[in-house]
């Protein structure tokens, strides 16, 4: 099992989108596949059709009052299921701080789906928080989308700072653009000239396309409906080259 993260401490950057589709990618080709929607927002789980709900809110899931196998939802697409979001999730700090251990209570709630998932994705909510900490004990790898702007590089910054002070190895960190319009110069700019200085940078981009904010209204991942869009061609391509970094560098 490998538990992937897309996680950056800024909002609309894309992180639902590429949560979402390449979810849906792993499924298609074959791999058991769990999407934990962790954002109280919920929009992972509203693109898949299912009730933002979990019996018991956040505080009785991070306490193991329930097996987490029963609160996870089927979704339309085969060996993709789902664990909801829920709007408790709000309070997910507060639970975790009169916790003991707290950084390590996500991990401990996915431990028993270890036999029964190849892949797991965390869809996360934006933020540098006590669940961020748990996030990242339970990650193998976050995926990190940045716009190519000044701001978003500079919270990509903060993270790979925040991550080495907090010794979070065998963590591996996976950035890679997203939302990028090349009819922007800065866009452009940023993306042509910095790979270089960021060495995991993967070298797959998310445009900035139409159809990918068209997976509110089909409430579907992108490759469903538009399967030879810009987009859907984007993300697959990039989960192509996500899998080749993990098979070089497995996971115990």
């Amino acid at each position: 099992m490998t538990v992937l993260a897309t996680y950056n401490i800024k909002g609309g950057v894309g992180k639902t989108a590429a949560a979402v589709n390449l979810a849906y990618l792993a499924a298609r080709n074959g791999a058991r596949t769990l999407l934990w929607d962790l954002d109280p927002q919920g929009a992972a789980s509203f693109y898949f059709r299912v009730k933002a709900k979990v019996k018991g809110g956040g505080k009785g899931l991070v306490k193991s009052r329930q097996p987490t196998e029963e609160l996870i939802k089927g979704t339309d697409y085969p060996l993709l299921d789902l664990l909801p979001a829920d709007f408790s999730y709000r309070h997910l700090d507060i639970h975790l701080d009169n916790m003991n251990k707290p950084t390590r209570a996500l991990r401990k709630v996915l431990k028993p789906l270890r036999n029964e998932y190849d892949y797991i994705f965390l869809d996360c909510p934006p933020s540098i928080s006590l669940v961020s900490e748990a996030i990242f004990e339970a990650s193998d790898y976050l995926l990190v989308p940045i716009i190519p702007t000044t701001l978003s590089l500079r919270t990509l910054e903060q993270l790979v700072t925040f991550g080495r002070g907090k010794h979070l190895e065998p963590l591996h960190i996976l950035p890679f653009f997203s939302m990028v319009d090349r009819r922007k110069s800065l866009h452009r700019h940023i993306t042509e000239s910095l790979p270089a200085d960021i060495p995991s940078l993967l070298s797959n981009a998310i445009p900035y396309a139409s159809d990918v904010e068209k997976m509110g209204l089909h409430r579907a991942a992108l490759g469903s409906f538009a399967p030879r869009s810009p987009g859907a061609v984007a993300y697959e391509e990039l989960w192509n080259e996500i899998q080749q970094h993990l098979d070089s560098n497995p996971t115990s």
